[in-house]
């Protein structure tokens, strides 16, 4: 389809002039154009909401959307205040605070879907008269900046431990200033219109005292213990990282398979046990079997000797944990350093041995090896089991290796020290808060997942041996153990205060040199952000608890269960009503995207091929919770669609009055065909099309109250190019160009922009940039684009004409196809008899010209009856639809014995290929020899030409007879 003029091109100023002056007919008086000055003079009446902006581009002046418009229209946009939550037409808030980047991050596909959907939300519920917040912020993100920074600082040849505490910090808030602000100004490019105004920083002095009171109260209400247990350990970064900071990879390691001999027993009693890590075998505490191995029943309750720790020995114990299948069926345990053998030793009440430090090198626990880096040891210890014959085999197997996400070193499970979080009493609330509906998560099939994480949860582990981040808020007292006297104070002063009341004024304290968890302070983000815990903030009484929470799927566990604990626990109040969360975005073969893999699409690179709405609208056809595959296909199709919309709006600004011609746009923007009688004065194209948009509009808002946004872009784009460009635009050419009626062409007029305005408000939530700069195309704009109401729905449909127009579709169709059938010249008017009941021709018959200028029939030679025509038996028939036909003479589409000819031909060709296809499949050799796809393929081949054998066959009979007739 193009959004064309008679001649199927899209009409330029010169030639719509040039057709006018050829006939002064084709549009009414209020559409003709002034010409020269007059039309210079009347561009620079700009609309008015926007006039002395000078942020938008016509497309009358421009051939295509110029992606490069976008900042500027985003900055008109923030300027006229437009992000921030307006009461002007009541209801309540629409609030959602964004999922805060880390502060060292760069835009990526993720980012960019959480964009596009929190946007297209807040715009939607802004257009309907919500204030709507959106509240923009950053994550001070502790390890990831604290390593950029590291890196940094090593280029300049300076180590952390060369500065203080203080020193380093300082050097990180100047990296902050300078490179902090790349996330946010990336995430504006993608049109995100958020309330700048209120954004926010982790480690902002409001949001830290949040942070630093959320703590007190928990540990106040004894939530918050001290204690060593086992955590991720990163030996790089010298800190406990938490689950989501863990990436497991797949990589080839060795299955080391070692005696362990029973003690007390003969040269052949001994257990094979199979690890991965041998190197841990320091720290093993028992020896487990599944008390259902006959293998191994014999030796349950004796001891088994360690090796190489000259002859410590351990118990051998049963537990159903054990899978017999799993290399020899007998487990070593190291409670120390694996998480699975350290709950059963919590659970049978084993002891645990560390033998690791925290520079990733083995302790004294390992005799001779104390020192030693610890795969270092494991390839030292391995060889010394060899000499010693305690070494049965080593077998190549794929490992699944624990990496830091952010150093990328191999992570380890070693006892720590640490700040937790008792977290079962917390779950319990969130629990209930999902099962009474008080919190709706999206798409509901993720209820399950947060129902069993938060039902089995562990405690959190909130500290961080970092220096960067929020400080734990506990101090000790110089002298004590840490364990038994340290004060819990929201301040330093408060802290020397509790000390001096109770161990006198002369008493020092120090500060825990600990921070918290990134998580922690993520978790209070939703009222943290508000003011809280100030609850007399305007901010936090207007606008808390939020509405929506969306962020991909993946972090539902870390964030989101968080919020929802943290927000009940210090608020009363479940954070927000609905959870949605999206997928992830993956390549088109629907890989992941890494650097490793060399597939990353880069979001600004994208931008600027293909326009920000492209971008947002491929995103937006995602479903809730699955994954997208992104590419360049799906991209090309939307930036097309770009330019479709771009085309329709120069078609429309071609073809309505100008803008200095008040009283016909008054006319024009008066029609609002809001009752059954302003729609059912309309011809059937017009009304056909109004009623669609209607129903459109009812569909569309639907979908986007329940969040099916997918739905809603999918409705909007066929009903935009299916039915508005490809149809009604096509159909209105019949009142602009070819009739006299005044009337007609004025209604035309008046429909297009209707039906246009419509469906740039239907899409602006999805496609900003372009459908303000074409809303603003139009004269006498009261609002922007962004704050105009949206549609009303419920409005007047007349279904009548939907099936009508569907029965003038099925004729035009049918004609259509007869002529790509016949090969007929594209610019060749052919006649047609319609043949119908009389109520069907009464309908058809008043759109001739639509019929005659979609079809290419020749108006003169179009005629309407009841009956088949004379020459019925030399013409095509058409059955369009019930009590709907046509007859189309051949003599009028082909010359019929040059016909004959050519389609004899191509029999003969076709015939010979079907032969040979046939040859080769009644090949008995062929047929089991060949690859069962390349026989399948040949015998698809060869049902496709028996099918068009058939059909040429039936077209030449019917030629036939005709020239015998």
């Amino acid at each position: 389809m193009a959004l064309a003029g008679p001649s199927s091109t899209l009409l330029s100023s010169s030639s719509s002039a040039c057709l006018r002056r050829l006939n002064p007919l084709l549009l009414s008086a209020a559409c003709r154009r002034p010409a020269g000055g007059q039309r210079r003079a009347a561009r620079r009446f700009c609309a008015a909401i926007a006039s002395e902006a000078d942020a938008f581009t016509s497309p009358e002046v421009a051939k295509s959307f110029d992606f490069t418009n976008e900042e500027r229209i985003y900055k008109w946009w923030q300027s006229q205040g437009f992000f921030k939550p307006n009461f002007d037409r009541g209801g309540d808030p629409f609030v959602i605070p964004m999922p805060p980047p880390n502060v060292t991050g760069s835009l990526h596909m993720g980012h960019a879907m959480f964009v596009t959907l929190e946007d297209i939300m807040v715009r939607y519920f802004r257009m309907k008269g919500r204030p709507a917040l959106w509240i923009p912020g950053t994550d001070h993100a502790g390890i990831a900046t604290q390593l950029v920074v590291e890196k940094m600082l090593a280029a300049e040849g300076v180590k952390r431990t060369d500065l203080t505490r203080e020193e380093f910090t300082k050097k990180v808030w100047e990296w902050k200033e300078k490179y902090g602000g790349t996330i946010t100004n990336q995430i504006r490019r993608l049109g995100a219109s958020c309330d700048w105004s209120r954004e926010r920083f982790t480690l902002d002095e409001q949001l830290s005292r949040a942070v630093i009171e959320a703590f007190v109260r928990l540990h106040d209400k004894g939530l918050i213990y001290q204690g060593s247990y086992l955590v991720n350990w990163s030996p790089n970064l010298q800190t406990a990282v938490s689950d989501l900071e863990v990436e497991y990879s797949e990589e080839p390691g060795f299955l080391y398979f070692i005696k362990y001999r029973v003690a007390g027993g003969t040269r052949d009693d001994f257990l094979t046990i199979a690890t991965t890590r041998p190197e841990t075998l320091f720290g093993d505490v028992a020896v487990a079997v599944n008390p259902e191995d006959k293998r191994y029943a014999q030796y349950v309750g004796r001891l088994a000797i360690v090796p190489l720790t000259c002859g410590r020995h351990v118990p051998i114990i049963a537990d159903r944990y054990v899978d017999p299948e799993f290399g020899t069926g007998v487990l070593k345990i190291s409670p120390g350093h694996d998480h699975n053998d350290y709950h059963i030793a919590r659970k049978l009440g084993l002891p645990i041995l560390n033998v690791m430090n925290k520079d990733g090198t083995l302790n004294d626990v390992a005799g001779l090896y104390s020192g030693m880096d610890r795969f270092e040891a494991r390839e030292k210890l391995w060889s010394d089991l060899v000499e010693t014959k305690l070494a049965v085999k080593k077998e190549p197997y794929t490992l699944r290796v624990p990496r830091s996400q952010r150093g990328g070193e191999v992570i380890e499970p070693l006892i720590s020290k640490q700040w937790f979080v008792t977290m079962e009493p917390l779950a319990e609330k969130a629990l209930r808060a999902v099962e009474n509906r008080q919190l709706t998560i999206l798409p509901d099939r993720f209820e399950k997942i947060y129902n069993h994480w938060l039902t089995n949860i562990k405690d959190w582990c909130i500290s961080r041996q970092l220096w960067w981040g929020h400080r734990i808020p506990v101090w000790y007292i110089v002298g004590k153990k840490c364990e038994e006297d340290y004060i819990v104070a929201r301040t330093e002063e408060e802290a020397l205060t509790k000390a001096q009341e109770k161990y006198g004024k002369s008493v020092e304290i120090y500060q825990d040199p600990d921070v918290l968890d990134t998580w922690f302070s993520s978790a209070l983000w939703p009222f943290s952000t508000l003011g809280w815990p100030d609850l007399s903030k305007d901010d936090y009484k207007h606008f808390y608890p939020s509405t929506v929470l969306e962020t991909g799927h993946d972090i539902l566990f870390f964030w989101v269960a968080r919020m929802v604990m943290m927000g009940i626990e210090f608020t009363g109040s479940v954070p927000f009503s609905y959870v949605y969360l999206h997928g992830l975005i993956r390549d088109s073969e629907g890989r992941k995207m890494s650097k490793t893999l060399g597939n990353v699409i880069d979001p600004l690179d994208t931008i600027k091929d293909y326009g920000t709405d492209a971008l947002r609208f491929t995103l937006s056809l995602g479903t809730a919770g699955q994954d997208l595959n992104l590419s360049t296909e799906r991209l090309t199709s939307n930036k097309a669609f770009t330019n479709k919309l771009w085309n329709a709006g120069k078609f429309l600004l071609q073809n309505l009055p100008d803008r200095s011609d008040v009283s016909a746009w008054d006319a024009l923007l008066a029609n609002k065909y809001d009752t059954e009688a302003s729609l059912q004065e309309l011809p059937l194209p017009e009304c056909w099309v109004v009623t669609g948009l209607h129903g459109l509009i009812d569909r569309v808002s639907t979908s986007y109250d329940r969040f099916f946004f997918g739905d809603a872009a999918r409705e909007i784009y066929d009903f935009f190019w299916g039915d508005f460009a490809d149809w009604y635009i096509e159909a209105s050419k019949t009142r602009l160009y070819h009739s006299a009626d005044k009337l007609a062409a004025a209604r035309a007029q008046s429909v297009l922009l209707y039906v246009f305005e419509n469906i740039l408000k239907l899409l602006h939530p999805f496609m900003p940039f372009v459908t303000e700069e074409l809303w603003q195309a139009f004269p006498y704009r009261k609002q922007a684009l962004m704050v105009t109401p949206w549609p009303t729905t419920d409005l007047p449909k007349d279904l009548r004409s939907i099936k009508r127009f569907q029965n003038l579709q099925s004729l035009i169709r049918g004609i259509r196809n007869v002529r790509a059938e016949y090969t007929v010249e594209p610019a060749k008017r052919i006649s047609a008899s319609v043949v119908a009941t009389a109520d069907v021709l009464e309908y058809v018959s008043k759109e001739k010209q639509v019929l005659a200028l979609l079809s290419k029939l020749d108006v003169q030679n179009v005629h309407f009856t009841e009956s088949a025509p004379g020459d019925a038996n030399q013409s095509v028939h058409i059955v369009a639809d019930d009590g709907l036909e046509a007859y189309l003479p051949l003599a009028d589409m082909v010359d019929v014995s040059e016909e004959v000819k050519r389609l004899s031909k191509r029999l003969s060709k076709m015939q010979s290929e079907y032969d040979a296809l046939m040859a080769r499949l009644n090949s008995q050799s062929f047929v089991e020899k060949a690859p069962e796809d390349i026989v399948r393929g040949v015998r698809e081949k060869a049902s496709e030409a028996e099918e068009k054998i058939s059909l040429t066959k039936n077209r030449l009979a019917f030629l036939q007879s005709t020239v015998s007739t």
